[in-house]
């Protein structure tokens, strides 16, 4: 048999080029899905970072606990046929002569995949003073390695998800850990405060100290300055506070961005350039299951876009293509202090029904819109979410009264 007749069937690349914009895990898999799906064109996938492309999730658990050195993907690129250029930092784009500008040149494209992902907020005051870390990158969890492995005192700015996991961590590495929070309870910005309220005391039980309704005044060498003059010293400060797409080199480029400075995608993750396309937590989309534009910054988004945006690509280069729509049910867990936690969905404007005791050590609790399940939380109960995500994704109408009812499996509460 020839080498030819063991090539997957093209439906067209040819000597066009892809250039992947991000190796993260949104560019990693879309450079993989393009030749699962028959791209023979080129393939640049350019990343940031010097370090071979990695997964983030367990940056802050077993990277960080020194149980892992790396989280490196399993992916052989030259066999894939990707050239795979790192450290390079694109600093502008042209898409009217298709070239990006580049810290090592401009680099020409037919068609442009941007995945540079989100950039983590940081703290206003706090840059440059020694002993204040960010956790998104391996840079970042290699400096806070032996923060951990000393057992230092450490305080952590936001109760949001990455801080939740950060001061899990550090407390199973013996540290002494307080939580810094502006909001009145955990996870303000992700959850109704009657579902994140009880969230609160996972902390305390923990070892953990949550300080909410605070307000940080100044940062130094030796901790936090509260506004109301508490002062909160510690070896170590990990800010926390959230991310937003890294979408800031795109300025004057013509891709539109919407109000959030995410790139506005439409349902096929299509960017307003031509033949620009955008996917993971740098693109918001537009989910006809939820009536509005999503941004979603989960992994399991930066793993499952990167399909529709090389059928999108492959497709746009045969006759009678109508077009991959991108609609996901969004998902998400998150391991803290000893509880696995999973989400699914989008919860705007509907109705809550708890599914057992949120004191207990599982419960759920579901989102009803119009008697149909749009979203669920699930803590400590995988089979809920198990059935719930698929639900959801039927558009599934329940009874109100047995979806209530923790003992009756969800999938019996379909009407």
């Amino acid at each position: 048999m020839s080498d030819e007749t063991t090539k997957p069937a093209s439906p067209g690349g040819g000597g066009q080029q892809v250039v992947i914009v991000g190796a993260g895990m949104a560019g990693v898999q879309t450079a993989v899905a393009l030749r699962e799906q028959g791209w023979t064109g080129g393939v640049l996938l350019l990343g940031a970072e010097a370090h071979q492309p990695y997964d983030r999730p367990p940056l802050s658990k077993a990277v960080l606990l020194g149980k892992a050195d790396g989280s490196a993907f399993d992916v052989d690129f030259a066999a894939l046929g990707v050239e795979l250029r790192l450290g390079v930092s694109v600093t502008g784009l042209d898409t009217g002569a298709r070239r990006l500008e580049t810290s090592s040149g401009p680099v020409p494209y037919d068609v442009l995949v941007i995945a540079t992902g989100a950039e983590p907020i940081t703290l206003p005051g706090a840059e440059g003073v020694p002993g204040v870390h960010l956790l998104r990158t391996l840079d970042d969890a290699e400096r806070l390695r032996p923060v951990l492995a000393g057992q230092r005192e450490v305080v952590v700015v936001g109760a949001g998800w990455i801080g939740a996991e950060f001061a899990t961590a550090a407390r199973e590495a013996g540290c002494a850990v307080t939580v810094v929070e502006a909001a009145d309870r955990p996870l303000a910005g992700a959850l109704p405060a009657e579902v994140a309220a009880p969230m609160a005391g996972w902390y305390a039980d923990y070892g953990v100290e949550l300080v909410t309704g605070a307000r940080v005044a100044a940062v130094d060498e030796e901790g936090l300055l509260l506004g109301d003059g508490t002062r909160l010293r510690a070896d170590a400060v990990v800010v926390g506070i959230g991310a937003r797409p890294a979408t800031g080199w795109l300025a004057g480029s013509g891709v539109e961005l919407a109000a959030d400075g995410s790139i506005a995608a439409d349902e096929g993750l299509r960017a307003s350039a031509p033949d620009v396309y955008a996917v993971g937590d740098c693109a918001s989309f537009p989910s006809a299951r939820y009536g509005e534009r999503l941004l979603v910054h989960h992994w399991d988004n930066a793993l499952q876009g990167p399909r529709t945006v090389a059928a999108n690509v492959v497709g746009s280069r045969t006759a009678h293509f109508t077009g991959s729509v991108y609609d996901p049910v969004p998902y998400f867990w998150s391991e803290q202090f000893g509880r696995f936690v999973q989400y699914a969905g989008h919860h705007a404007a509907a109705e809550l029904v708890w599914r057992g005791d949120p004191e207990g050590a599982a419960w759920s609790v579901c989102w009803l819109r119009e008697g149909a399940l749009v979203a669920l939380l699930a803590v400590g109960r995988p089979r809920d979410l198990a059935q719930g995500r698929k639900l959801i994704e039927r558009g599934a109408r329940l009874d109100r009264a047995r979806a209530a009812d923790p003992s009756v499996p969800l999938k019996s509460a379909v009407l």
